[in-house]
């Protein structure tokens, strides 16, 4: 098997270019096992959603919220990595049956676990010593001219100069994807690229407005894409099942959502000691406050440091309560609403890591991104550098092979699926079901 992941790849903009006549080899992938629209994880940032997909499972059980979380009872946030994953991914379970694996950049897989083959982390990793789990790899990696991340500072100063810069990253992956393909005879074979991500974060908005300098580039980079995903089609034979991927939609950024600004306004968010640029500045009587993107816990007692609100009846009044006033968050340029619905956390996520969730999760609508910055004066905002947020629909899916399932996919059904390709038991851990096995159900 060999899957190749497209971070934050929308199936309606493949699609659409696929029936203007342009990617060929997307089309072919397409033709192969279909292309098929497929939901994602709450929230939608990579981090929950590629953990999502690595362990078959939603939040409550592989215990990761979101890019930026907090442990319980304390004010301390801290970015999660593979260590916070409490949950054993596809990359173990497809080792420990004796098939040897290979994975490459896949986010929260750093710092590398030991795996039957080779890991290499993702773009949190601080070098690429770290990010490869041996010296030889690091060694080859460093030969081919690696390179983790493209670097978002640059687009952020110069969004021309940022394009060169990307287009150098994706084919230095794509090098390395090819280095690695040809060392040995893989079961499981993994690539993960992250530039497509990047492209839409600062390119979206001028993509879809037709900017006549940055539109056509966006485009460009498309074709290549497509050019890489046809020669790793190239490679196979007709005994491997090749799987592309993505883990969220993308749209245009309307306005910048400060969530803890609007909780502030209303009177659910209070600071302390005149501060306000980090969770520990919440004074503990507040009811409560926000998380990227769009998470928000309540002031409960036992729970939160300095929590008061009793479970129970006292709760459920306050969650109603703070939940009605966010539906009321309004753009104030063309009066819609910009929050779609809010789910209670209890109907999200389930198992042994539940807890640590939130308490509710705003969906907002397209083009409206929650943020969770602390202390800032308006509710919202427009920045200049990011212009392409997230979405929970309009991820992709396509598996070679496979042919019109019977219900819409979502991203914890790929890991039950994989393991039912490979002949391999599905654990009890996933929450997902075997898209193949059970199309029917």
């Amino acid at each position: 098997m060999l899957i190749v992941a497209l971070d934050g790849v929308p199936y309606s903009y493949v699609r659409g270019l696929i029936d203007k006549g342009e990617l060929p080899n997307f089309k072919a992938i397409a033709d192969d096992g279909d292309l098929t629209q497929m939901d994602t994880s709450l929230p939608n940032v990579s981090s929950v959603a590629w953990a999502s997909f690595m362990t078959g499972s939603n939040p409550g059980v592989h215990n990761v919220y979101g890019f930026l979380d907090r442990r319980p009872g304390t004010r301390e946030t801290f970015i999660p990595t593979s260590r916070d994953l409490r949950a054993r991914t596809i990359f173990e379970l497809i080792g420990q049956s004796g098939k040897r694996v290979f994975s490459m950049n896949v986010p929260l897989t750093y710092p590398p676990r030991p795996i039957n083959g080779i890991l290499i982390g993702d773009f949190l990793s601080p070098n690429i010593e770290k990010a490869a789990p041996d010296a030889a790899t690091a060694a080859a990696l460093l030969r081919l001219g690696y390179v983790i991340d493209a670097d978002p500072s640059r687009a952020r100063k110069d969004k021309a100069d940022f394009l060169p810069h990307l287009s150098e990253v994706f084919e230095r992956r794509i090098e390395a994807t090819r280095h690695f393909w040809r060392q040995e005879p893989w079961d499981f074979f993994m690539t993960h690229i992250m530039e497509t991500d990047r492209l839409h974060h600062f390119f979206w908005q001028e993509m879809e407005e037709g900017h006549p300098r940055y539109a056509p580039a966006f485009l460009d980079f498309y074709r290549r894409l497509d050019g890489a995903l046809g020669e790793i089609r190239s490679w196979l034979d007709d005994d491997t099942t090749l799987i592309v991927l993505s883990d969220h939609g993308f749209c245009s950024i309307r306005q910048e959502v400060h969530v803890n600004t609007h909780l502030a306004d209303t009177g659910y968010l209070r600071y302390r000691g005149g501060r306000s640029a980090s969770l520990d500045d919440v004074d503990p009587t507040s009811v409560a406050y926000s998380l990227d993107p769009g998470r928000v816990y309540l002031s409960v007692r036992g729970r939160e440091a300095g929590g008061w609100i009793a479970p129970g009846a006292e709760y459920a009044r306050w969650r109603g309560e703070v939940a009605e006033a966010l539906m009321q968050m309004i753009d104030p340029e063309s009066g819609e609403a910009m929050v779609e619905r809010i789910d209670f956390g209890e109907d999200l996520y389930h198992g042994q890591n539940a807890a640590n969730g939130p308490d509710l999760v705003l969906s907002m609508r397209n083009g409206f991104d929650a943020k969770g910055s602390f202390g800032k004066a308006n509710v919202c905002f427009k920045g200049e550098s990011l212009v392409g947020m997230h979405t929970t629909p309009d991820a992709l899916l396509s598996i070679r092979g496979v042919h019109q399932l019977k219900r819409r996919p979502h991203i914890e059904d790929v890991a039950p699926t994989i393991l039912d390709l490979l002949g391999l038991p599905v654990p009890d851990q996933m929450d997902g079901r075997s898209l193949v096995r059970y199309q029917d159900a």
